[in-house]
């Protein structure tokens, strides 16, 4: 059985209605069907918001029995690295380091990574297993 960490943009495609609903869930459930699906607390942290309780959110993501794991101390250096290379190349502080957390967390753990956004990740995970739902223009 292969792992997927489940990136943030998925769940939020998931818990909506918007316009990658589709793709994305096509994506997910074929995941689903080849193994364990992952939340990172730091995917579960970009997913609190305002007007949802933590009970209710889980309850939302419960049909895809997602396995919680706890985020690996050796993912951290690796993270912060990509993520100062991100800088020096010109990056924004707009992306701030949760993405190099969940992308190294994924690769030290030896799991795939489920995402709407496979190009900042190839570029700093080169090594990480990265699927991405097919989104037509």
């Amino acid at each position: 059985m292969t792992s997927t960490l489940i990136d943030t943009n998925i769940f939020i495609d998931i818990l909506g209605t918007g316009p990658f609903f589709e793709p994305v869930s096509e994506a997910l459930l074929s995941v689903i069907e080849q193994g364990d699906l992952i939340v990172s607390p730091v995917v579960w942290a970009e997913l609190a918001y305002p007007g949802i309780e933590e009970q209710q959110l889980f309850r939302k993501i419960s049909w895809m029995r997602p396995r919680r794991e706890a985020f690996p101390f050796e993912a951290a250096f690796p993270a912060g690295r990509a993520h100062r290379l991100y800088r020096q190349r010109g990056g924004l502080r707009e992306r701030t380091l949760p993405d190099f957390l969940i992308g190294a967390h994924a690769l030290v753990a030896g799991h795939r990574l489920l995402t709407r956004d496979p190009a900042r990740y190839r570029s700093y995970f080169p090594d990480l297993a990265i699927l991405a739902p097919e989104i037509l223009p």
